[in-house]
């Protein structure tokens, strides 16, 4: 055997290896794609029903909310009643006041009286 062919077969094997090397790459590229596809097919089906029970949830949410300002318009007048009776109230609490501050106003004695009074006093007296 000649140095050339000697270094023939020494390619030769050489390309052997990196032909069967780059086999088994490919083979286990191959299946973790393969991996990869079954992975996205399922995480697309898993999206789908996600998206079909938000769905749900966003109409049952929708409905829920118009139930709940229906209602809160049925209160409503309620409350603008009750905040009517809380100002009445205030109003005639204000109006007592000032009918006390007056009566006893008008109730204390007048100078006259007062004299009157003290004279009254020293005349029993007597």
């Amino acid at each position: 055997m000649t140095i050339g062919a000697l270094a023939g077969l020494i390619a030769a094997i050489a390309f052997l290896i990196l032909a069967v090397s780059a086999a088994v790459v490919l083979i286990k590229l191959s299946k973790t794609v393969d991996e990869v596809n079954k992975n996205l097919s399922s995480i697309s089906q898993d999206v789908d029903v996600l998206s079909k029970q938000t769905e749900e949830i966003m109409i049952s949410s929708n409905t829920m909310i118009k139930d709940l300002n229906e209602k809160v318009n049925t209160l409503d007048p309620v409350y603008k009643a009750a905040a009517d009776v809380g100002q009445s109230v205030s109003d005639l609490n204000n109006a007592t006041q000032n009918l006390t501050k007056r009566f006893q106003e008008r109730n204390k004695p007048t100078f006259m009286e007062k004299a009157a009074s003290v004279g009254f006093k020293l005349f029993k007296k007597k």
